[in-house]
């Protein structure tokens, strides 16, 4: 049996999707965590000095993507078959083109940019994001509430994931679109990613 460990700061950030894949698959990993002052002394033991980082049986892979369609593909999240691999990767995609216009605005320092940058996000770009979920879920979920296959596959936890960061600037943003809501509540209600979120260590995102 193979043994992983997860090196990531002490956040959700770009590790808390294969977090999500471990829990949903009931399978046991090194929770690895450093504050960022730890982070300098480590930086130099990672393939390409960032963060986050898998080892797997004492190989180490970098790429929060690669990681998590590693995982997912190891633990049976990622398509029965090819054609759902790609369904899955195509809402994989569409979240991470909805990660970047949101991001950049997350992170912005000046706090009336931000303010400003947030409004027009969730004015213009938000909307057209969600929609395209919706969009990809009436094609591929066959009528169910997961995005393929109607099972459970690792793009539900990574929408799950991204759509953490949306809802803390805008609890409505799920209003108008009843399939979004629906899913997350899915994937709140399977065991073992109750009872991961249950028990979730508090940190910032």
């Amino acid at each position: 049996m193979s043994t992983y460990k997860l090196y990531y700061f002490n956040g959700r950030g770009r590790a808390e999707l294969v977090r999500l894949i471990f829990a949903a698959a009931g399978e046991k990993f090194e929770d690895i965590r450093y504050e960022h002052n730890e982070w300098p002394s480590h930086k130099s033991e990672m393939p390409l000095g960032q963060l986050p980082v898998l080892e797997v049986d004492g190989v180490k892979l970098p790429q929060s993507m690669t990681i998590a369609r590693f995982v997912a593909k190891q633990f049976g999240l990622a398509g029965r078959d090819n054609l759902e691999q790609a369904k899955v990767d195509a809402v994989v995609d569409a979240s991470i083109d909805l990660a970047m216009k949101f991001l950049p605005i997350h992170f912005e320092q000046d706090g009336d940019k931000k303010t400003v940058g947030i409004a027009k996000f969730v004015a213009d770009e938000l909307p057209k994001n969600l929609r395209n979920f919706e969009i990809l879920a009436k094609l591929y979920s066959n009528g169910g509430p997961f995005f393929v296959g109607n099972h459970l596959n690792w793009c539900d936890l990574e929408v799950y994931d991204m759509l953490d960061y949306i809802l803390q600037i805008d609890d409505n943003a799920l209003h108008h679109y009843p399939w979004l809501q629906n899913n997350r509540q899915e994937v709140e209600k399977q065991p073992k990613i109750a009872e991961y979120l249950k028990n979730r260590q508090p940190t910032s995102f």
